[in-house]
């Protein structure tokens, strides 16, 4: 089974803990490290250079950034110095980012499709040593150009959960980026990639974003998971709400404790259904199992996001040592 293993980071944390935490899942064989691009953190390209300079093997990205904080043509030259310094190990997540914080930004999110794919076009043509004439409803280019090539074709994922953005992501990009844990998430997005993607849907490499809790004992896995499950709760859809069976008045009843900042009333709030829905929860042998549902959906990259586990070097410990090997 040619799956690939890979982690999400959130640079919440001091740089240089993400980067021993980088080290050591480099050291155990992880395939991936992605880190969360968002204005509130530890800057995503900062992040990956400290990463890059202490890691051999992982492929490493932002995923995922987005076409409107930054120009797409400096992210083009940022990602080109990414593949630089880690000598070939770069890829991009990009993504149409996230309305309620571009707004914060006062930032208008306008034209998600359009936005990605023109800035598609236009990073893949700069990373191929082109001076870039491009007139798009979004990007603008009057001759940019890169002043060096990457040695390397650098993938692009895109972040896709619509259907309109999965099908653009199965036409254009090398993988697409989706955030759920959940079996019938997958089931759904399937559809959409192969009838999109046709003859090429081998060559697309389907990332699982997970939410992902591991311990030896359960209640420990399910409690550190529970803030997290909150925020994603908080942030759904009625609509993605009702597709999970969840209570809409619980649902938002956590949307009103974390507006508030009562995370701990948040956390409380979440149910075990919750939880199963929207995570992946467990010890090994359970996480195991839920991952097998995923691959079997079509998926080909799991990748085991925040919060990993209450200690997040034992957690890696943990998936290296009891759930990859099943898949190997």
């Amino acid at each position: 089974m040619n799956v690939k293993f890979g982690l999400e980071f959130l640079p919440s944390i001091p740089t240089s803990d993400t980067v021993m935490l980088s080290k050591y899942a480099d050291e155990l064989g992880f395939d991936a490290i992605w880190v969360t691009d968002h204005y509130n953190n530890r800057n995503v390209y900062v992040t990956l250079t400290a990463i890059a300079l202490n890691t051999k093997k992982v492929i490493l990205g932002p995923s995922v950034t987005n076409p409107y904080v930054v120009n797409p043509i400096w992210t083009a030259s940022a990602i080109a110095s990414i593949d630089e310094v880690s000598n070939g190990r770069a890829i991009l997540g990009i993504g149409a980012g996230d309305k309620a914080t571009l707004e914060k930004m006062n930032i208008e999110w306008k034209a998600p499709l359009r936005a990605v794919k023109e800035s598609v076009e236009v990073i893949r043509r700069l990373l191929k040593g082109e001076m870039v004439y491009f007139d798009g409803e979004f990007v603008k280019s009057r001759g940019a150009a890169l002043s060096y090539k990457p040695p390397h074709e650098i993938p692009i994922y895109i972040g896709a959960q619509g259907p309109k953005m999965l099908t653009l992501a199965s036409t254009i990009g090398d993988g697409i980026l989706i955030n759920a844990s959940n079996p019938k998430d997958y089931e759904y997005a399937m559809k959409i990639i192969k009838k999109a993607a046709g003859d090429r849907i081998g060559n697309i490499d389907v990332v699982a974003c997970t939410s992902f809790s591991i311990d030896r004992d359960v209640n420990v896995a399910q409690k550190n998971v529970r803030i997290v499950v909150a925020f994603i709760v908080a942030g759904a859809s009625e609509e993605v709400l009702k597709s999970h069976n969840i209570d809409l008045e619980r649902a938002n009843m956590i949307r009103e404790y974390i507006s508030k900042g009562k995370f701990k009333d948040a956390s409380a709030a979440v149910t075990n259904e919750m939880i199963d829905e929207f995570s992946i929860t467990g010890t090994p042998e359970q996480c195991v199992e839920k991952i097998s549902e995923l691959l079997k959906r079509g998926v080909t990259q799991i990748v085991f996001g925040s919060p990993i586990g209450k200690d997040k070097k034992l957690a890696l410990e943990l998936i290296a040592s009891e759930v990859i090997p099943h898949f190997k």
